[in-house]
């Protein structure tokens, strides 16, 4: 397998793998990266359909790419994903995966016309005070100090920040910052996170941090992920014919470890609490979600909270890794991640307002009409002086192709899900639909003598807890996730959030079907190029641009510098004076 760059193997379709007709694919899960092994072991794989097996546990695929209507529930989304346009494996995907909306074009299609048609952009970041405008002006609003502490994040060497926590490495300068406040609440970290996952993400997303405040560098489908995403890459595999076997628990993959050769032999499964095993050859193939950031998700419902189950569960992903890990060193260390779920978890709600009483309250914030078929918030709105650190987003309307007229359904999450909240006195994982709803409601400023009414009788709120949601942003180190395809492996991958692949971050759609992709080709020995993750980060004007951006515009000849300082940079400026350099340099606002 290698790595390409460029439109030349972009277009290319590969020849035939040697023996693909001979090989056979079980791959464990149906989330994102399982569908995307199975879509490139039929596109590029050349595999037959019917040599493909999915085995997942639950009744229906997706894994935390979701959203459905659940009977005497409602409609329900345990969270959203937000897309970049260099998602190079990505879209290299669904170019090929037809629309199941329009005859003839693909999803990548339908996806690119209505991004420029309708662009993303945020009219209201966040909120104080019961709904009124915090008035951040996009600032980060970070001093010298705390942009000199990101600068020295960003070329620290990766092996200095393994185990550390984002804490180590900033101080209150950062961490009471604008900047923070936009960073944490839209990738959902926290403070005691991994300070090598920030690294990354700051360097993968280099040329989109002016986009922070506003959103403007954000794509979004146009109903829920599970729909515009998920159903096309299931209508596709079902066209060749590949088996999807639902309600088939995997709990262990057995392996025949050598010196120089690792082989997967066996894969168990428990159905109907009896154990069954599918035997392996070199020519069966095996992609294995490990772990699984919605593991132990609950569902509560409009009167009654979601449980936080924090237990790890049988036939449950981390249950899996741990049988997996316990017999190699090179297939990870789960309870890295897992070990414990008051550091991994928020609590998720999705809010259907059933009538005109509460989408106002919405217009009123986001500024644009919800019902226009447009682009609404633009992005989560967040209530910054929430003690959930409560966040929400109505993405565009309907969300669901079943949705009636005149229904809004929208997503609210809560960082911080062991707070009372400032209205209802309770912890968020406490509270029903309705009480969340409520809290919701009040920061949105519905008068108080209103809130419960509308939380009863507009609006219908089914929130989940997902205990592991943040486990992959846990410190670690080198080696805690497995390689896509450990060393010496003849058959056999991981998939998903936490397989490792350097060449990408995690938590984004892009990472999940990066890893499917490798997978497969590193498999089969594909012969065409996986696609290189967008260069921004050694491209000098998106660095100079990101400089200037994160200081708000800032010249570097208006920071606050000693005098010995003061002097190097005159001789520097003088030097480059009359030069390409000086012309860039201005170019991009930097003097």
């Amino acid at each position: 397998m290698y790595y390409s760059s460029g439109n030349y193997e972009s277009f290319s379709r590969p020849v035939k793998p040697e023996n693909a007709d001979h090989k056979s694919a079980y791959i464990v899960g149906s989330g994102l990266a399982a569908l995307t092994a199975a879509c490139y072991l039929v596109r590029d794989g050349q595999l037959k359909g019917d040599h493909i097996h999915i085995l997942e546990k639950d009744p229906i695929p997706g894994g935390a790419c979701d959203g459905a209507h659940y009977e005497g529930l409602g409609y329900i989304m345990r969270g959203g994903r937000e897309m970049d346009n260099h998602f190079e494996c990505m879209w290299d995907l669904f170019r090929s995966i037809p629309s199941i909306e329009t005859q003839g074009v693909s999803v990548l299609d339908e996806y690119y016309w209505l991004n420029k048609k309708d662009p993303n952009y945020s009219l209201m970041r966040a909120t104080v005070n019961r709904g009124d405008d915090a008035e951040m002006e996009g600032k980060f609003g970070l001093s010298d100090k705390g942009s000199m502490e990101i600068m020295h994040l960003f070329f620290t060497p990766d092996e200095d920040l393994y185990d550390k926590r984002i804490t180590d490495l900033f101080s209150d300068e950062v961490l009471n910052s604008n900047f923070w406040m936009y960073w944490r609440t839209m990738f959902a970290f926290e403070n005691w996170h991994s300070a090598l996952e920030m690294k990354l993400y700051i360097k993968r997303f280099i040329h989109h941090i002016g986009g922070l405040p506003d959103f403007k560098a954000l794509r979004f489908t146009k109903y829920n992920q599970y729909e515009s995403m998920i159903l096309p890459m299931i209508k596709y595999l079902e066209s060749f014919h590949v088996q999807f076997h639902y309600n088939t628990k995997v709990v262990n993959v057995e392996f025949d470890i050598q010196k120089e050769k690792k082989q997967a032999t066996r894969i168990v499964i428990l159905n109907n609490e009896q154990e069954e095993n599918i035997d392996l050859t070199e020519d069966d193939l095996v992609f294995i979600t490990n772990g699984g950031c919605v593991e132990n998700s609950t569902i509560g419902s409009q009167n009654t909270p979601a449980p936080f189950n924090k237990e790890i569960k049988l036939g449950g992903g981390w249950d899996m890794w741990r049988k997996i890990a316990a017999q190699d060193p090179s297939f990870g260390h789960p309870d890295k991640f897992c070990y414990d779920p008051e550091q991994t978890n928020w609590e998720s709600a999705t809010v259907t307002t059933l009538d005109d009483k509460i989408p106002p309250y919405i217009e009123k914030i986001c500024q644009r009409d919800p019902f226009s078929g447009s682009v609404v918030t633009g992005g989560i709105v967040t209530v910054k002086d929430s003690n959930w650190l409560l966040s929400w987003t109505f993405n565009r309307q309907p969300h669901f192709r079943s949705q009636p007229k005149g229904q809004l359904v929208g997503w609210i999450y809560g960082l911080f899900s062991d707070k009372p909240g400032n209205y209802i006195k309770k912890t968020m994982r406490e509270c029903t639909g309705k009480e969340i709803c409520m809290e919701w409601l009040y920061h949105m400023g519905v008068p108080e003598s209103e809130i419960e009414t509308l939380a009863e009788n507009s609006a219908n709120t089914v929130p989940c807890m997902m205990p592991y949601i943040d486990a992959f942003f846990m410190p670690r180190a080198a080696g805690d996730r497995p390689d896509v395809v450990p060393k010496g492996s003849v058959n056999f991958a991981f998939l998903g959030q936490f397989a490792e692949t350097t060449r990408d971050t995690i938590f984004t759609t892009e990472y999940s079907v990066r890893t499917g992709m490798e997978a497969v080709y590193k498999l089969l020995n594909i012969d065409r190029g996986v696609p290189e993750v967008w260069g921004s980060v050694f491209d000098i004007r998106d660095l100079l641009n990101a400089t200037v951006q994160i200081r708000d515009g800032k010249k570097i000849t208006d920071m606050k510098l000693g005098f010995i300082e003061k002097i190097a940079l005159k001789q520097v400026l003088k030097k480059v004076q009359g030069t390409d350099i000086e012309k860039l340099l201005k170019e991009y606002h930097v003097i």
